[in-house]
């Protein structure tokens, strides 16, 4: 164990061995495991102190915080795929030798899903108030979302000296100095520590000890010891008592945690640079976002679908075609470049995009895929495999992943789809040894490369969809709620993108998958909650009074209906909820109705030219008729289904 803490060359975060010495920064002057317990963390090759970080405060031994953000992982992805595919190579610093306006326009539009920090719906909101043009906005937007700024009462004073509508004034020519750079509001750590030596009276020591009962006032609450010492000292040095004691008040907010300048900083170059990378490259970074999973505030399906609307052709995963990885490869034929395709909501950007590639989702997408069996496939595909047997001959899996692998619709490229490729991989007989395909051992078929000739029915888009979610936990074919539109309209429930004409105030009710409830603790027991349909996103403001009246539907339901009326203040929008309704039933459609539904996929495999299957069966007849004939049924398909849609993501 020598002395060095590795910091890799790789910049995905911690290091892999202590051992190791790739642009490392030395420690200890001895071995670092005598001079502290040292002992094998759970995950491989991962070393863990066993003191206790106070501890070895208290004995002044040094303490070095390393942060293995995925993002970080995301970057370096992200270059290797521009640099392999554009010829444009680009390093954290390049990036921000030139400040493009387009990165910011695009952050003003609180287009940030996926971008580092300010994916989150209350980064979101603050995005187009605060308006970032300089990366030193946005080093203040990553601080100010916090909960040391937001209980300190310093986000609305500093919006309204941003927005020009409450005047700056500073008591004193040294304050200025320390808040001009914040409008005259302290949001860092430093500015504290300032505010007490300057204004005070503080020695930098006594200034350190208030740095120190910040970062641990939630622990040890100390920082009110501090509180006579400062405002007192204020009042000393001319201050009014008044504007001493609102300083207290904001610098103890810290205690709830608030940034350093520095820490900010480095986020904001991160915030910057993942932006830069989504605002000209949307397809290198879905497909570097995806495989830096699990990381951030979205699930992969969310992930992609922004990636389409930013007019990025998004591929399944395929035997023949598919990596590990998620990679890039060329547009299928015929196919425009992105922006022919962006959406309406972001048609600004279309001159910006240098999108040219495809993302094509690897099989790490498939749930329950081993790595050892997509190496395996790929080490041994050459020019392709033309049947499910030449997979299992060639690349050597066992039946489980072949089976999993027709699960996920992984071989369209073969000829076969979900159904057929199923009976192929499974046989007809449940004894059969995992290694052997039953389906082929009779000698009648004589070419091995070739699958039996049954006329195996077509699996209903509805039933494609909930097993894309299954295995896959998305689905390029179709939003399960575009199913539903018709249904939903008869009860005036409007399509999320309608929300951007609806004027403020008016009263409206929206529905969607939920794929995000969050509940800070900075908003005194509201929840948001983020809503998914095939149109757009919706955001809804739960208090605390609905919340308690519909607690089961908020917390459970996986698809829900939202009355409330619309709150859009600077094209931030809301929907405040009066009513939240659990819409999870109707999900049985996808099962019980899907055969009537196949005319409104997008999947080719299933279009039946000249017949519009919409107008000859209602869903709501449909289901209201099953419901009378089979009562348990349309239960048992409502909850198969719902389980199988994503359940959302809760974040406190």
């Amino acid at each position: 164990m020598r002395q060095v803490l590795d910091i890799s060359a790789e910049i995905a975060g911690f290091p892999r061995h202590l051992s190791q010495h790739v642009g490392g920064f030395v420690i200890t002057r001895d071995r670092l495991d005598e001079m502290v317990p040292v002992m094998n963390a759970a995950m491989d090759d991962r070393t863990t102190v066993e003191w206790d970080k106070d501890d070895l405060n208290a004995l002044g031994i040094l303490k070095v915080d390393i942060l293995a953000l995925g993002m970080l992982s995301c970057i370096r992805r992200a270059f290797a795929f521009m640099q392999e595919h554009y010829g444009d190579e680009q390093t954290l610093h390049s990036v921000m030798r030139v400040e493009e306006p387009a990165v910011y326009d695009m952050l003003c539009r609180a287009d940030s899903v996926g971008v580092f920090q300010v994916e989150s719906r209350a980064q979101m909101s603050m995005l187009p108030r605060l308006r970032p043009r300089t990366f030193y906005d946005l080093v203040i937007e990553v601080a100010i979302v916090r909960p040391g700024p937001i209980q300190g009462g310093m986000v609305h004073p500093f919006l309204r000296r941003k927005q020009g509508l409450e005047t700056v004034e500073y008591p004193s020519e040294a304050l200025r100095e320390v808040l001009g750079k914040t409008l005259g509001v302290p949001l860092f750590q430093e500015q504290a520590m300032k505010i007490a030596i300057v204004a005070g009276g503080f020695t930098p020591g006594e200034a350190d000890q208030l740095r120190r009962a910040m970062a641990t006032f939630k622990r040890v609450g100390t920082i009110g010891t501090f509180q006579t010492r400062l405002i007192e000292g204020m009042v000393a040095n001319g201050y009014p008592r008044d504007f001493a004691e609102r300083c207290f008040r904001q610098i103890e907010g810290f205690g709830e945690y608030g940034f350093p300048e520095s820490h900010a900083a480095s986020f904001a170059l991160l915030v910057y640079v993942s932006a830069w990378i989504k605002c000209y490259y949307p397809d290198v970074f879905c497909a570097a976002l995806l495989n830096a999973q699990p990381m951030g505030f979205y699930a992969p399906s969310q992930i992609v679908r922004d990636a389409e609307r930013h007019g990025v052709v998004v591929l399944p995963p395929d035997v023949n075609m598919s990596d590990w990885d998620t990679k890039l490869e060329a547009l299928p034929a015929g196919v425009g470049l992105p922006a022919t395709r962006i959406h309406a909501s972001h048609a600004e950007m279309a001159r910006d995009i240098r999108t040219r590639m495809a993302v094509r989702l690897g099989l790490r997408q498939v749930k329950g895929f081993r790595e050892e069996d997509a190496l395996a496939i790929m080490r041994h595909r050459r020019d392709g495999y033309d049947s499910v047997r030449d997979v299992w001959l060639r690349s050597g899996i066992n039946r489980a992943a072949l089976e999993r692998l027709a699960d996920a619709d992984a071989f369209r490229s073969i000829g076969l789809d979900r159904r057929d490729a199923l009976w192929a991989a499974r046989g007809d007989s449940p004894a059969t040894p995992r290694e052997r395909l039953p389906l082929f051992d009779r000698p009648e078929h004589g070419d091995i490369r070739k699958e039996p000739d049954f006329a195996l029915p077509p699996m209903p888009i509805g039933e494609h969809i909930v097993n894309d979610y299954r295995y896959l936990s998305l689905s390029l074919k179709a939003h399960p709620l575009s199913f539903l539109r018709a249904s939903l309209t008869a009860h005036r429930i409007v399509p999320n993108a309608g929300l951007r004409q609806t004027p403020d105030g008016q009263k409206v009710t929206v529905a969607g998958l939920v794929i995000i409830r969050q509940r800070p603790g900075t908003a005194k027991g509201v929840i948001f909650m983020t809503l998914e349909d095939e149109s757009d996103v919706a955001n809804a403001i739960v208090w605390p009074k609905v919340f308690e009246k519909y607690r089961p539907v908020v917390l459970g339901a996986r698809l829900v209906a939202i009355s409330g009326r619309v709150q859009n203040a600077h094209n931030v929008i809301h929907v405040v909820a009066e009513k939240v309704e659990d819409m999870t039933p109707m999900l049985a459609v996808l099962s019980a109705d899907a055969g009537d539904l196949s005319s409104l996929a997008r999947a080719d495999e299933v279009a039946r030219p000249g017949v519009d299957h919409r107008e000859k069966v209602r869903p709501r007849s449909r289901l209201a008729q099953l419901a009378r004939e089979h009562p348990s049924l349309l239960d048992d398909l409502a909850k198969l289904t719902s389980e199988v849609m994503p359940p959302g993501r809760n974040f406190h």
